[in-house]
């Protein structure tokens, strides 16, 4: 560690003047030996860093977003060119180019990050030996060893020996106990921040290798601060965290105010803007009405958070208009809660038997509710059938309905056979 440290000796003078300058402030609210003027002159550099880095933070939002909307896009690429590893580069680099993504987006705030923690690792390293760096002279440095957080020194580690723990006028239970429960609350907050990022702003639609990877994570990283952390002096412990405290605050903001579409996030945030909405009979705010006319312009492309929102906003009786305003409308009340008074109510489609039995069915109907004597067009051509029969069947026919009825064939007239065919 004091190698890598030494490689980013370039930053430790403006860490180390950076610190003394916040150290002078606190000094004289505190006094200028007390750890909390030191530790809160390192809390005060971490914020001043988190806010430097806030662009850096905010790419590297939009980057994962974007890398988790992108996964099912780069598995079909992936399973298309799977023989073929450099079309399949090819085809990888020209998705980012064309959705604007940065794969090393992500990590862009802990690389920017690096190397003011291992300047501050070389400052407090040097702290320790009684040495100077940077601007800190000869009198800060034993201030600074002098400095104690809850009886730890800035500068003692977890694994340091009971004489050097000695040296900085301080005991090896207070140490150990004060780095262990800082190792333990900066691993926490990791968890949680990675939890947080993984349950409530992802796209539950999405279900990739990537987010399986995203899940590890969230266990490994953990795991990782806990190993490094006993090697980290106190100053180090608060500094990181600091970071991640801030990282975990920043990310609520985010998640709060500018979800991932699909996520459990957006659900709720769209909830709170239908609330606001019917409340105030109109959308406040510019950020606000961005977000309705971001779910306007998509139309039938609309998740369901947004098709939830949507149907809320017309039960209340508002209209979503492309300006992201909304108006108000009646029309659209009736027709969510029901559009059973608007809408016509379509006969039940009937089967071919159905519709060819319809006839008589309705005319057994007819004639139980309300029986009537036939008309004269209803009994001319009835009688006119009647007087066409003959009277007495022929002798031939006679036979042969004997013959029919012998042979187990259907009694009736038959259809004449056609001429050419045999006897």
């Amino acid at each position: 560690m004091d190698t890598i440290a030494s490689l980013f000796a370039f930053i430790t003078t403006p860490v180390s003047w950076v610190i003394v300058q916040f150290h002078s402030m606190y000094g004289a609210i505190f006094g200028p030996d007390t750890g909390w003027a030191w530790g809160l002159s390192i809390v005060s550099l971490v914020v001043l860093i988190r806010i430097c880095l806030i662009p850096l933070f905010v790419k590297q939002i939009k980057s994962t977003r974007n890398m988790a909307a992108l996964q099912p896009k780069m598995k079909a690429i992936q399973e298309r060119y799977k023989s073929d590893k450099q079309r399949q580069s090819e085809e990888m680099m020209k998705l980012y180019k064309e959705t604007g993504t940065n794969p090393l987006s992500s990590c862009l705030p802990i690389l920017a990050q690096s190397p003011f923690f291992f300047a501050l690792y070389h400052v407090l390293s040097k702290i320790a030996s009684g040495e100077e760096i940077g601007v800190l002279n000869q009198s800060l440095v034993d201030s600074a060893r002098q400095a104690h957080i809850f009886g730890a020194p800035i500068a003692a580690k977890f694994m340091d020996s009971p004489e050097k723990v000695e040296a900085l006028n301080a005991s090896l239970t207070d140490v150990r106990i004060v780095t262990a429960v800082m190792i333990v609350l900066m691993s926490a907050s990791q968890f949680f921040t990675q939890r947080q990022l993984m349950t409530k702003n992802v796209d539950l639609s999405v279900k990739t290798p990537y987010m399986q990877q995203q899940k590890m994570l969230m266990y490994i990283f953990p795991v990782i601060f806990a190993v490094m952390g006993i090697n980290f002096p106190v100053g180090v412990l608060i500094y990181w965290l600091t970071t991640n405290v801030w990282t975990m605050g920043q990310q609520m903001y985010v998640i709060n105010q500018n979800p991932t579409p699909g996520s459990k996030a957006q659900d709720a945030y769209l909830q709170r803007l239908l609330k606001n909405v019917t409340h105030h009979s109109e959308v406040r705010g510019r950020r606000r009405k961005n977000i309705v006319k971001l779910i306007v312009a998509k139309g039938g492309d609309r998740n369901e958070q947004e098709r939830r929102f949507v149907t809320g906003l017309a039960k209340a009786g508002f209209a979503p208009q492309a300006d992201g305003t909304v108006v108000k409308s009646d029309t659209i009340t009736a027709e969510a809660e029901g559009g059973a008074v608007t809408k016509r109510q379509q006969p039940k489609r009937q089967s071919k038997s159905q519709r060819q039995s319809g006839g008589a069915v309705g005319g057994q109907h007819k004639s139980d509710e309300a029986p009537s004597e036939p008309t004269s067009l209803e009994k001319k051509p009835q009688e006119s059938v009647e007087e066409s029969k003959p009277n007495r069947p022929s002798r031939a026919n006679s036979g042969n309905t004997s013959r029919q009825g012998k042979s187990g064939q259907r009694k009736g007239q038959q259809r004449p056979k056609h001429p050419s065919s045999k006897k």
